[in-house]
């Protein structure tokens, strides 16, 4: 019996452990195709790297290299470094740095490409690069050279002895550092580095894309955290709350806010409010259930612009529209002496079950307010001269002035012309005085 029961269970037990053994081996191999393609995309995205930053480093000395007054050299070769960073970021990215500090570098070519992209947008013949510009531009090309030499100096490594990135990626994620990590240790060097390069003048359009909002920029006399927790039950109303309760944010007087925060009475989700120390409204959020649709948009706007008009704000104008899971949103500007101010925008959700203010932004309505004031709101231009500088295919809807924030990161004033080409909506803004053309936005239809 057992001899005819080993004859049956052997082949049997066979069978398994050969197959165990192929499956294994399958595996083995699906395991190491994978980590090789791994290691060949990060050892690709690192020598393209090295590649573009020495690139990089030559195209900023050839710019340099021309005329002080051949603005078309100028443009081209600033369009080349926005595209060699551009390129070198996205490399950056797909390197296993992310825990691995590397945003001293990352930064720096960040800055380097809205400085080449905002620079050679504009008109050169006009406006072209100033002695300031021309000195960073000298500094970027010192400090790129640097970059490049230290990365080329890690290639040389990597080449000779061999290294694979996939030993920094488990070294990072395991948090285990190695005794000598070539790679890790070249990549801090190249950061630190960076870190301690002087301050650049990088001029006012990008300096502000890195600015940090203060309240120390708003101006008004600081209010009581009682006066903040009635004006936010006032702009509750007529919704019955409880629990209220107010708590100050941040830690220094550049950042310091007050949260105003209640429960609905029936349980259903909580009111928030954000105030500024001077007592101005930063945001609103209504967290209870909405249920189906009950408004048209055109009532949920006028729920929108009552809100406004009730607590205080100028007269304002919905310029955007947007519905998503019963919420419109309504983005609406200031129109001051017919001229509509897209920096000083509010956004305003209303729930569609019963026309409630589920929602506000008004962080840009009020770091805004200083800003524009400095913007002449008469244009040089006649609208059929400004009308000149659109394409004749566009069939115009609409025209009105509207001031708005440009590529260079100021505040102009432009003809807004709204219109569609080819049964798509756009808008053209052209500047007011210049007949340049600033800004185009396309439209989504409803």
């Amino acid at each position: 019996m057992y001899k005819r029961l080993s004859a049956v269970m052997f082949p049997i037990v066979t069978l398994l452990c050969i197959g165990s053994i192929v499956w294994g081996y399958q595996e083995h191999q699906e395991k190491n195709s994978i980590l090789l393609k791994a290691e060949n995309q990060y050892q690709r995205a690192f020598h393209d790297l090295t590649y573009h930053m020495d690139k990089l480093h030559n195209e900023l000395g050839q710019t340099l290299a021309v005329h002080s007054l051949s603005q078309g050299m100028h443009r081209k070769g600033l369009v080349n470094v926005w595209r060699l960073t551009s390129e070198a970021q996205n490399e950056i990215n797909q390197l296993p740095l992310t825990l691995l500090p590397f945003n001293q570098t990352e930064d720096f070519l960040s800055r380097i490409s809205n400085f080449a992209y905002k620079t050679a947008v504009r008109d050169m013949t006009k406006e072209p690069l100033s002695p300031d510009e021309m000195k960073t531009l000298k500094t970027l090309y010192a400090n790129s050279k640097q970059i490049s030499k230290d990365l080329f100096q890690v290639q040389d490594k990597v080449i000779q002895n061999r290294l694979r990135w996939m030993d920094v990626e488990s070294a990072l994620a395991t948090e285990k550092e190695s005794a000598d990590n070539t790679i890790v240790d070249g990549f801090k060097t190249v950061d630190n580095k960076v870190n301690g390069y002087p301050e650049i003048n990088w001029g006012p359009s990008v300096s502000s894309i890195y600015s940090k909002r203060s309240v120390k920029m708003l101006q008004g006399p600081p209010v009581a955290p009682e006066q903040l927790k009635q004006k936010g039950l006032q702009l509750m109303k007529p919704h019955p709350v409880k629990d209220v309760s107010i708590k100050k944010n941040g830690n220094s007087a550049d950042h310091e806010t007050f949260t105003v925060s209640a429960n609905h009475a029936k349980g259903d989700g909580t009111i928030t409010i954000d105030f500024t120390k001077q007592g101005m409204m930063m945001s609103y959020l209504d967290t209870r259930t909405i249920k189906s649709k009950q408004l048209s948009g055109d009532e949920a706007e006028k729920k929108a612009s009552a809100f406004l008009s009730k607590h205080g704000y100028p007269l304002m104008k919905a310029v955007r529209y947007q519905d998503h899971n019963n919420v419109e949103s309504f983005t609406f500007v200031p129109v001051k002496e017919q001229v509509y101010m897209y920096p000083q925008q509010i956004q305003v959700r209303v729930a569609l079950d019963n026309g409630d203010i589920t929602g506000v932004q008004a962080s840009d309505y009020i770091y805004a307010m200083a800003v524009v004031k400095s913007v002449s709101l008469k244009p040089k231009l006649t609208v059929q001269q400004a009308k000149q500088h659109v394409n004749s295919d566009m069939k115009i809807a609409y025209t009105r002035l509207a001031v708005i924030k440009n590529d260079a990161s100021k505040e102009v004033l432009c003809y807004e012309f709204g219109g569609t080409f080819d049964k798509q909506g756009y808008r053209i803004y052209v500047n007011a005085d210049t007949g340049m053309e600033e800004s185009v936005e396309s439209v989504r239809s409803s």
